[in-house]
């Protein structure tokens, strides 16, 4: 018996796609993308992704350039500010526009931070070695090593607020910077400008090397009248600097007049050189009466920042007690007038400490009340 076989009509669907219908390489049609596994959907939704994050990625770098652009600039203009260790910050690459020795203006700038704090930030320059230059503030640093070793505080005053400028400004344009600080002072004196000019004249690290031309570098914002007798000043300074214990009390018209004999009258130098001489224990007022006898007596021996006396009552003898006395250190010689009480003994008064030599004077003027 024989098998038949069977045959099956099968109606097929229609392909949508003509026969002659082709695709550019890579690209599928509407229908094969319905037809995608859920793998192809998964690599799409990655690539979404890492599109978004790079997008993301330019935009954070972008902000951070623009931020770090506006640190450069705000660091230029020194307007950066932090907390920096005292024992952190070095005085050594300015000479300072200030004389050494006792600032008598001090202890009220002392007294200030400690009621209301610093108002105004020191400015600093990094340096190589990770310390930082002081550029401005040298008055507001020792006002805060002050306030350290009479309080003890280290939590406020072991640090003090700075100002950071950026490296690479010249050593030209930081002395500019202190000068100009302290131009608006009125309590700079002209010998204390002068010495300026002469020690930026003497670094090696300057481009100027004559005193007169540092007056024009360095005094810039200063008035023409200002720069001229700053000039003046050099010519008394120069040759006595080492000299003079008290140049910054020097008053404008006894200096001028003392340079001027410099000028026109050779050896003056060398004859106010012997006066000075071995005169350790000599006041402000014996060292301005000195200069002032070399100008033939017509200018006045005032200390520069000394206060106006009040007139005497008409017809009264201006009177002055003297007398001597024996100590350990030798003869002690003292005078006393109407405003002045002045003590000689051959002793270096400058190396007592300044606290000690305080309550002595307290103690002293205590008794006479």
């Amino acid at each position: 018996m024989s098998k038949k076989r069977r045959v099956f009509d099968i109606d097929l669907p229609d392909d949508p796609i003509a026969d002659d219908q082709t695709f550019p390489a890579g690209k599928v049609s509407n229908n094969e993308t319905k037809r995608r596994g859920p793998m192809a959907a998964a690599i799409t939704e990655n690539a979404d992704s890492v599109r978004d994050r790079t997008e993301v990625e330019a935009q954070i770098r972008a902000e951070n350039d623009k931020l770090a652009h506006e640190h450069v600039r705000l660091k230029r203009l020194g307007l950066i500010t932090d907390l920096i260790p005292l024992d952190q910050i070095e005085t050594y690459k300015l000479t300072r526009d200030r004389s050494p020795g006792d600032d008598f203006e001090l202890k009220e700038l002392v007294t200030s931070i400690k009621d209301i704090g610093l108002s105004n930030p020191i400015r600093v320059e990094p340096r190589a070695d990770g310390k930082f230059e002081l550029v401005q503030g040298f008055r507001r640093l020792a006002a805060y090593k002050a306030l350290l070793a009479e309080t003890n505080d280290a939590d406020t005053y072991d640090s003090i607020p700075a100002a950071i400028f950026a490296q690479g400004e010249t050593l030209e344009t930081l002395y500019r910077r202190m000068v100009d600080e302290n131009l608006v002072r009125k309590d700079i004196s002209f010998a204390e400008m002068a010495k300026l000019a002469i020690s930026y004249a003497a670094d090696p690290d300057t481009e100027v090397h004559d005193a007169d031309k540092a007056v024009a570098a360095l005094f810039q914002s200063a008035s023409y009248q200002k720069r001229s007798y700053i000039r003046t000043f050099i010519k008394l300074i120069e040759p006595l600097w080492k000299d003079l214990r008290f140049a910054e009390d020097i008053p404008r018209a006894l200096g001028v007049a003392v340079a001027q004999q410099i000028e026109d009258v050779p050896g003056t130098v060398r004859a106010i050189q012997a006066e000075l001489k071995d005169w350790d224990n000599r006041s402000v007022a014996d060292e301005l009466d000195v200069l002032r006898r070399f100008t033939g007596g017509q200018v006045a021996s005032k200390p520069r920042n000394s206060t106006k006396p009040k007139p005497a009552p008409a017809g009264a003898v201006k009177a002055k007690t003297s007398f001597q006395m024996r100590r350990p250190q030798g003869q002690v010689k003292c005078v006393a007038g109407a405003g002045r009480l002045e003590i000689r003994l051959d002793k270096d008064f400058s190396t007592v400490d300044r606290r000690k030599l305080e309550m002595a004077v307290q103690a002293l003027l205590d008794k006479l009340d």
